[in-house]
């Protein structure tokens, strides 16, 4: 049963992308181009320099933004353009980025940058990456040039995107370059990119103090299989805590702890607001993770609970008590069916809450999704990926309908909803 709602005055609603999985062009200087080289390592074979071809096509998506009335904007840029060689930094990248973000502007519509999304430069990759502590002063001085160049012009920055996704993915699992499965060396990495948003934070409030400075980090539920299981509640309890509330807490206040290990001196507070990423949860069962049957799932298996969503939101609103943006939010729906649900049942979770300020649902367009490639459809807009048309899915219909009356209205549940 759908029911018409209002949204708080302060809640702004936009959309979310990154830059590598959008760009496409002729950018061969990342870890994801490596990555995708290797047959087997992306699962429909694609690559990231096709993706949207956005970084030709910057100029019709941000008309499509302005039309369907897109308020905010989460965008990043690719380190690996602006800095092809270490310490050599190309002025025409930049300027690509500053017409960009410009134009976004001139549309009325709110950027909020993230630098680090995932994707580093190659000879990044050659000299020891997030592995070695001592290559994190490259990573601020990337930092410093590109706050100077945007000083006056952007004033919200996300740090680092994920760093217990990309650590887990890449240095634990084994499933993204460089395909390390050492535990070790994944809680040194997040290590690595906690000190890195610790240092980020001080050098972009030096050079502004007014800017605002955040995280956003990919918060997944950890539930036990069996409630009254001591092993099942134990694990969960253990995952929540090495997986979420560790780096939170770390990047927040500089509060090291396992996985990562003690460090002294650094107590204070690192955040301006809390962005959260969230898609979905997990089930416990011993040391293996599983999925709800009891409930809807997306194109990739996931569950859908936006219950979870709420707890998250909750839980870190009380430790906190800093402005929460909800950086990431969306589902894989190829065929658009449930996506408009999936929008109204977690924009219901927060329609009340004053303290979260932003709403970027993830993604705007169909993007290249890492190891899962071109065939994860997030986008509430459809991309031909061979004709790079860009097609409006119904789901984005219905957001606009909600940014348009603040809400949910009796006509945009009858519409989209009530079929």
């Amino acid at each position: 049963m759908f029911t018409p709602y209002k949204l708080h005055d302060d809640l702004l609603l936009g959309v979310a992308t990154a830059a590598t999985q959008i760009e496409g062009g002729d950018n061969t200087n990342t870890n994801w181009y490596r990555f995708s080289l290797t047959i087997g390592n992306v699962k429909d074979g694609s690559s990231p320099l096709r993706a949207d071809n956005h970084y030709e096509l910057y100029e019709e998506d941000a008309k499509l933004m302005k039309d369907l009335n897109i308020q905010i904007y989460r965008m990043g840029i690719e380190w690996g353009r602006i800095e092809p060689e270490k310490d050599k930094f190309n002025d025409e990248a930049m300027k690509h980025y500053i017409n960009e973000i410009k134009l976004l502007q001139s549309y009325g519509i709110k950027v909020l940058l993230t630098l680090h999304h995932f994707s580093n430069p190659l000879w990044f990759e050659d000299i020891g990456g997030w592995l070695d502590e001592n290559n994190i002063k490259y990573f601020l001085n990337f930092v410093r040039y590109v706050v100077n160049n945007l000083k006056g012009i952007v004033d919200e920055y996300v740090t680092i995107n994920e760093a217990n996704i990309y650590a887990s993915n890449s240095y634990l699992f084994g499933v993204w370059y460089p395909m390390h499965k050492n535990m070790k060396e994944a809680g040194l990495v997040m290590r690595h990119l906690c000190l890195a948003h610790i240092y980020s934070y001080k050098i972009i409030k030096e050079i502004n103090p007014n800017t605002k400075v955040g995280f956003a980090n990919h918060m997944a539920g950890f539930k036990p299989a069996r409630k009254h299981n001591i092993i099942d509640k134990f694990v969960a309890r253990f995952m929540d805590n090495a997986f979420n509330n560790s780096i939170n807490r770390a990047m927040a206040y500089g509060k090291f702890s396992y996985p990562m290990g003690k460090i002294k001196g650094l107590k204070g507070e690192y955040i301006d607001f809390f962005g959260i990423n969230y898609y979905t949860g997990n089930l416990v069962r011993g040391t293996k993770l599983e999925t709800k049957k009891d409930c809807p799932h997306n194109d990739l298996g996931w569950e859908i609970d936006p219950i979870l969503f709420n707890e998250f939101i909750e839980k870190f609103h009380k430790e906190f008590n800093k402005p929460i943006y909800i950086t990431e939010n969306g589902t894989a729906d190829k065929a658009d069916s449930f996506r408009a649900k999936y929008i109204y049942d977690h924009l219901k979770v927060i329609a009340d809450k004053e303290y979260v300020k932003r709403y970027y649902h993830w993604t705007f367009m169909d993007n290249w999704e890492w190891a899962e490639g071109e065939a994860a459809r997030f986008g509430l807009v459809e991309v031909n990926y061979e004709t790079q048309e860009r097609k409006i899915r119904p789901s984005e219909y219905f957001y606009k309908d909600i940014i348009d009356n603040k809400g949910i209205t009796e006509d945009s549940i009858n519409k989209y909803l009530n079929k």
